[in-house]
C-alpha cells in the first residue's frame, strides 16, 4: 500500500476551494472527458445531487466531475459553478442543443464549526475547478475537509479534527486503484493494524479518547436527534481499469469496507456516508480485485486524513493532543 494520491489515475484532476476563517470548503474531482461512475450510500442522513442517474439501469453512462462540499445541503450549490466551468470548455452530455455537464455530488455537515452563514456556493465550485491539477492532492484541513470533525458521541465540544486524505496502490500488473476521503464521522477512527484509536471523542479528562460504542451504551435513552445529519464521510475511489457502470457500482459498494475497517461506529442514522467510484481506462480487470483494493486504499486514506488534519476553529487535531501518535 502506498500513500499516493487520487491523481495517480490518469485523466483525473483535483482542486479545492478553502475558507479557513469560516472552516468550510469544497473539493472537485474533474474528469472532463468522462468517466464511468457508480455510487453507494450507506449512511442514513445523506445530502446528495445527481446520484440517481448513476444507477446502472439509467441512461447516462459517464460523469464529468464529482463535487464534495461542506455547508450541509447549502453546499450542493457549488455544483452549479462546476457545471458552468465545464460548459464553458465544451464538456458535457450532448443533448443536441447543448452539452450538459454531469456533476454528481455530496456534502458534509460542518455548519457547527466556524461560520454557519458561510457555505460553498457556485463561485466556490468554479474556483475549485480553476485550482484543479493532476499533481499530488493537497490534504488535511483543506477543501471539503476544512471543517470536518470526528468523534461526536459527546457532542462537538469533545470532537477531534477530521480532514481530507488520499492514497493509491499500483498492482504488479500495472493497474492503479486510488481513493480520496472527506472524513467527517460521528464515530471514532482506529488503525486496524494496531487496534488503537487515533482520533475520536476526546475524554473529558483531557487525555485519550472515549470508546464510542460503549459510550452510546452508557448513554442509552439519550435524545440523539440533535446529531442527525451532522456528520457524514464522503469518498471517491477510482481506477484505470475499464469497468462497466454496474462494475463501478460494485466497487463503490465494496469500498465502504474501508470505512468500516477504520471508523467505529459507521453508517449510522447520524451519518450520510457516500462513496463514488470512477473508472478511467481500457484495460480489463476483475471487479472483485478492484473492489477489494478500493477498500484497502480507502482505509489508508482515512488514516492519512487524521495524520494530516490541522487544528482549526477550536477543534484540535489528533497530532496536537497529549499522547497522540502518528496515524499512518
Amino acid at each position: 500500500m502506498t500513500n499516493g494520491t487520487l491523481t495517480d489515475i490518469a485523466g483525473l484532476k483535483v482542486g479545492h476551494w478553502t475558507n479557513p476563517a469560516a472552516a468550510t470548503g469544497c473539493t472537485v474531482v474533474l474528469c472532463p472527458e468522462g468517466a464511468v461512475a457508480g455510487v453507494d450510500v450507506r449512511g442514513s442522513a445523506p445530502g446528495t445531487r445527481e446520484n440517481t442517474l448513476l444507477n446502472p439501469v439509467n441512461m447516462v453512462q459517464r460523469v464529468h466531475a464529482i463535487l464534495l462540499a461542506g455547508g450541509s445541503a447549502f453546499g450542493l450549490a457549488a455544483a452549479d459553478g462546476v457545471m458552468r466551468w465545464l460548459e464553458e470548455r465544451g464538456f458535457g452530455f450532448d443533448v443536441g442543443v447543448a452539452r450538459v455537464p454531469i456533476v454528481p455530488g455530496a456534502v458534509i455537515f460542518d455548519l457547527a464549526v466556524g461560520d454557519a452563514q458561510t457555505r460553498p456556493d457556485a463561485a466556490a465550485g468554479y474556483a475549485a475547478c480553476e485550482a484543479a491539477h493532476a499533481g499530488p492532492v493537497e490534504v488535511g484541513s483543506v477543501g471539503a475537509g476544512t471543517g470536518a470533525t470526528v468523534g461526536k458521541v459527546l457532542g462537538f465540544n469533545f470532537a477531534t479534527k477530521g480532514g481530507l486524505g488520499t492514497a493509491s496502490y499500483r498492482t504488479a500488473g500495472g493497474l492503479t486503484v486510488a481513493a480520496l476521503v472527506v472524513l467527517n464521522a460521528y464515530g471514532e477512527v482506529f488503525d486496524p493494524r494496531t487496534g488503537r484509536v487515533v482520533a475520536g471523542a476526546r475524554a473529558p479528562g483531557g487525555v485519550g479518547f472515549v470508546d464510542a460504542v460503549r459510550m452510546m451504551e452508557e448513554l442509552a435513552g439519550q435524545d440523539w436527534r440533535n446529531l442527525a445529519g451532522q456528520n457524514t464521510t464522503l469518498a471517491v475511489v477510482a481506477t484505470d481499469a475499464a469497468l462497466p457502470k454496474v462494475g463501478a457500482t460494485k466497487v463503490a459498494q465494496m469500498a465502504h469496507d474501508g470505512l468500516a475497517r477504520t471508523i467505529r461506529p459507521i453508517h449510522t442514522q447520524f451519518d450520510g456516508d457516500t462513496v463514488f467510484a470512477l473508472s478511467l481506462g481500457d484495460r480489463a480487470a476483475d471487479v472483485n480485485l478492484i473492489g477489494s483494493l478500493a477498500a484497502e486504499v480507502l482505509a489508508q486514506a482515512v488514516l492519512n486524513a487524521v495524520a494530516r488534519a490541522e487544528s482549526l476553529a477550536g477543534v484540535p487535531a489528533a497530532r496536537d493532543l497529549p499522547a497522540a501518535g502518528d496515524a499512518a
